[in-house]
């Protein structure tokens, strides 16, 4: 695993400038936001923001893009099969020198994941403003404030979250929070007897059954 999270940043490097590519983390948000769409868009649509998540512009003649595209369309798949049978995902989350910074270690995941939700407008974002506030309120909470200006209800909802207490927690609410965002963008015709969705209890999210997160060591590297 690790070696195709190298690999995948690698390339991402190599992107020609002037275009701001994503680095792995943001990318990991960003197809986690693309997979909960109500239709999943084309590769050519969401690819030109992961090559530039400034404008979403293309890339320059002859630049070959088809390698971070397979590799990151291998995620965008286990992505969509986690959240269309509502199954725990390890968000690529990188632990920062500080321990203590949760907010920092989980920022980039948040920042792709919030580039992906307004890059659809009339997808995710489309859906009942009500039904999305309070699980984009469980994901938006790591955001900076000034983030989110004009957004006076969501910041509301926010202020009402008990903060995680430790980065494990805080990758619960970003899985717990993106499954809430699928019975509202994906919903469910049924569901398997015995099987619960899951829950945001005291503002908190509740963590679905599944295998535990995995952590890639050392800090994301930034776009440029």
């Amino acid at each position: 695993m690790d070696s195709v999270i190298d690999r995948l940043q690698d390339l991402l490097d190599a992107v020609p400038e002037p275009l701001q590519p994503l680095d792995v983390a943001m990318l990991d948000g960003y197809l986690t936001a693309v997979a909960l769409q109500p239709r999943t868009p084309p590769p050519a649509e969401w690819m030109r923001w992961v090559l530039d998540g400034d404008e979403g512009r293309e890339p320059p003649p002859g630049f070959d893009a088809e390698p971070i595209r397979s590799l990151a369309m291998r995620r965008l798949l286990q992505l969509d099969e986690a959240i269309r049978r509502r199954q725990w995902f390890d968000p690529l989350i990188f632990e920062t020198e500080d321990e203590d910074d949760i907010q920092g270690a989980v920022y980039p995941w948040v920042a792709g994941f919030a580039l992906g939700a307004d890059a659809f407008p009339r997808g995710l974002m489309g859906c009942s403003e009500s039904a999305l506030l309070e699980p984009l309120a469980g994901l938006y909470q790591f955001l900076d404030p000034e983030d989110l200006e004009d957004a006076d209800e969501l910041l509301e909802a926010i202020e009402g979250i008990e903060p995680a207490q430790s980065l494990e927690e805080a990758v619960e609410v970003l899985v717990a929070h993106s499954l809430l965002l699928a019975d509202v963008s994906r919903p469910q015709a049924s569901k398997p007897a015995g099987v619960k969705g899951p829950k945001a209890q005291g503002g908190r999210a509740a963590r679905p059954g599944g295998p535990g997160k995995r952590r890639a060591s050392g800090p994301p590297r930034g776009s440029r």
